[in-house]
């Protein structure tokens, strides 16, 4: 399928938020946890949820959800995670990663990581512009939100998401998505550096969080956690 044709998949609205809900979670949704979460009828979220996996957007396998297995574990469910691949439209067509690939070849080549850096960090503050240093997990989580991070908190049980009690000292934010995954999978050291130095300049280095690399696979190379100086 066409990415076009993929993405006006989610025209739909009931289509749509199972989609986002399925991929917040990171992990294998059903389709009566997914279809309480948006508050449909089971059979109609079966019903997107499999348009979603014939497009690509969303894969589809099958698990028993009981955790058990045997005689009596039940019936294995059908079960639905993001799929890998990347989709985007631009009309007129436009090649905006094959310039990138090209650019961090050549960086690398030439050995212009720390310039390659200092640019992102300066990047990263003009993001940020007049305004302080993040003042807590929380608004950090927003700010990632807002550039395509897909944030998530680790850590501390029940602040899960963005915002409110995510500011709270003793989690780690996690991002779920990598904005530069297919340059940075080709070029690892150097792309994930530069990705440091922005969310630093973004972020901010003298306030109550701090940036650092944590490699996961799967997910965003940069965590965001509680600076040394504000923990308890």
């Amino acid at each position: 399928m066409r990415d076009i044709d993929a993405i006006a998949v989610l025209q739909d609205p009931v289509r749509r938020r199972l989609y986002e809900y399925v991929v917040a979670q990171g992990r294998e949704v059903g389709r009566n946890e997914a279809a309480e979460a948006v508050g449909v009828a089971r059979t109609l979220a079966a019903h997107h949820l499999d348009r979603l996996a014939e497009a690509g957007l969303l894969e589809s396998g099958s698990r028993r959800l009981s955790g058990r297995s045997g005689p009596g574990a039940g019936r294995p469910a059908k079960v639905y995670t993001r799929a890998p691949g990347e989709r985007s439209v631009s009309l007129p067509a436009r090649d905006y990663r094959t310039v990138a690939e090209l650019l961090a070849e050549a960086a690398e080549h030439a050995g212009l990581d720390a310039g390659l850096y200092a640019a992102a960090r300066r990047r990263g503050e003009a993001l940020r512009g007049a305004a302080a240093s993040c003042g807590g997990l929380g608004e950090a989580m927003e700010l990632l939100a807002e550039r395509g991070y897909e944030p998530h908190l680790e850590g501390a049980p029940g602040t899960e998401g963005v915002g409110g009690a995510a500011g709270s000292v003793g989690g780690v934010v996690r991002m779920r998505n990598c904005p530069f995954h297919a340059v940075a999978e080709r070029f690892p050291p150097l792309v994930c550096g530069m990705n440091l130095a922005l969310l630093e300049g973004l972020i901010g280095v003298d306030g109550p969080v701090r940036t650092r690399m944590d490699a996961r696979p799967g997910e965003c190379c940069v965590v965001i956690e509680p600076s040394k100086d504000n923990e308890h």
